[in-house]
């Protein structure tokens, strides 16, 4: 038996063994911010335990930077967006395909058809945490597969969301420019505090709109005007300088550095620890 199979089926059964429920806690909101009702929905994949949350903002306008640094007005319509950043149990039963009926139709899934992300060299937790950890390390089209795959299982339409949309989100009524560094403290894990890793979600202060971890812990993927990906947000890895909501990144060879492989892998990113996401419903 090849190293590289004894590894595969190792990571299987680690994945299998992990817990798959979704815990979330509700704190109140940031007094300075604007005072604006949203509505909570709790959300169960079907046929597992897992659950994720949703909020729904209301309609408004956001100002972002785009790509030239100019200003630019934004309508967003309303949406229900992730109390949350996708987390661990929640990615496990896809890209591990853990909803379907049994191990062949898995393996298929994966190493056959090929329509779930192939199996890691390493822990993709990097067994910084899990249950409550975002998921982290995946490209763009994985991510945007996901939401696929759940708009699928769920019948509504999920998605990632569009660079005004997670800006909107992220501000819930206040600015773009970076925060002073010792209120972020209170909002984000980043360079200061979180240690060189991610963190649970929801340790840190919600924003005015009940959501979790906008800034830091891992950032996040969103989608351009002109249909191009980019991580907005910042990183556990970021400086508070590079951590708040107009912060943006793209991909960069060096968050692939570690993968062995020839060509290298497009699932997984090997320095990709500092990347995640978020989800979006639109009805």
């Amino acid at each position: 038996m090849s190293y590289r199979f004894m590894q595969r089926a190792s990571l299987r059964k680690l994945a299998l063994a992990m817990a798959m429920s979704a815990s979330a806690l509700v704190a109140a909101a940031d007094d300075k911010s604007p005072a604006v009702q949203t509505t909570t929905d709790a959300i169960r994949i079907p046929n597992t335990v897992v659950e994720f949350k949703l909020v729904k903002l209301p309609p408004g306008k956001v100002t972002i930077k785009d790509k030239d640094g100019k200003d630019k007005q934004v309508e967003v319509k309303p949406i229900w967006i992730g109390q949350y950043e996708v987390q661990w149990p929640e990615y496990d039963i896809f890209w591990q395909a853990l909803d379907l009926p049994n191990a062949a139709d898995r393996e298929k899934a994966i190493n056959v058809t090929k329509s779930r992300p192939s199996i890691p060299y390493e822990p993709p937790d990097r067994n910084w945490g899990h249950d409550h950890s975002p998921a982290g390390s995946m490209f763009p089209k994985e991510a945007k597969r996901y939401c696929q795959w759940l708009s699928e299982k769920t019948g509504h339409k999920y998605r990632l969301p569009t660079e005004a949309e997670w800006e909107y989100a992220c501000r819930a009524g206040g600015s773009a420019g970076p925060i002073d560094p010792a209120k972020l403290k209170e909002q984000a894990w980043f360079e200061a505090n979180a240690e060189d890793q991610t963190h649970p979600v929801g340790q840190k202060t919600p924003n005015a709109w009940g959501l979790y971890d906008m800034l830091g812990n891992v950032a996040e993927w969103v989608i351009r005007d002109d249909g191009s990906d980019a991580v907005a947000g910042g990183s556990y890895l970021d400086e508070a300088a590079d951590v708040h909501p107009g912060a943006r990144a793209v991909y960069h060879p060096r968050w692939q550095m570690k993968d062995p492989q020839d060509p290298k892998g497009s699932s997984w990113l090997s320095n990709g620890g500092h990347v995640g996401f978020r989800i979006v419903r639109e009805d």
